[in-house]
């Protein structure tokens, strides 16, 4: 699904060519580089265009001001964090809880620390942007592919998936946002990847019951 932005939102255009989105990615790196050395109050979309080394004419071609630019760059980086997610989903399915919930864990803060420190400004972006629909989207598809997940658990069983997944979505989101926006150091970064496998793990095995085995069974 995709999210349809409202009009004040909407870029101007799409890259169709391989040298057009070249173009957008470069100033999407740019706006990442000025949030950071400028903030988002100091961030224009001539100072962006200067540091993407495109003409101010060309960044209009594809967006007509400031938060069309930001919205879509928090679109591509919430997105890429949602394809993040699916992928792990898809090759953990059928593995035990343990190396489900690791493998999800590493796939999600990969992900949104890709872009440190850039990512964090991108939580002083959500806020002054209408937001709504898209992280509505976000949600759905990472609650999607993760109750998919785990209802293939080899070696656990949930009552309740739905809740599970979004206990565990939250759990994860909110950490690593609570780390990201208060610190961020090498020091922090350490610690929250080696304890967010442990609270996932012990939430899963927690609220879950062992499989049961029916190899060997008969059928009657």
């Amino acid at each position: 699904m995709t999210v349809v932005p409202s009009d004040s939102l909407k870029p101007r255009k799409s890259p169709r060519q391989a040298r057009s989105a070249a173009t957008v990615a470069a100033i999407f790196e740019a706006t990442f580089q000025v949030l950071l050395s400028d903030g988002i109050a100091r961030l224009t979309t001539t100072r962006v265009a200067q540091r993407a080394g495109v003409s101010v004419g060309t960044m209009y071609q594809y967006f007509p001001h400031k938060q069309a630019l930001l919205y879509a760059v928090l679109d591509q980086y919430l997105g890429d964090v949602v394809l993040a997610v699916q992928a792990a989903c898809a090759r953990y399915e059928g593995a035990s809880l343990r190396d489900m919930s690791d493998g999800l864990c590493s796939a999600y803060l990969d992900a949104k620390l890709r872009h440190l420190p850039g990512s964090r400004a991108l939580y002083v972006v959500a806020a002054e942007l209408d937001t709504a629909g898209l992280v509505a989207d976000v949600v759905g598809r990472t609650d999607q592919a993760i109750a998919r997940l785990l209802a293939t658990a080899s070696d656990a069983v949930f009552d309740d998936v739905e809740t599970v997944t979004f206990a565990l979505r939250s759990m994860l989101v909110g950490t690593v946002q609570a780390v990201l926006e208060k610190d961020g150091s090498a020091a922090s970064l350490a610690i929250l990847r080696a304890q967010l496998p442990v609270m996932s793990r012990a939430y899963l095995v927690e609220v879950s019951r062992s499989r049961p085995n029916t190899k060997g069974m008969s059928a009657g």
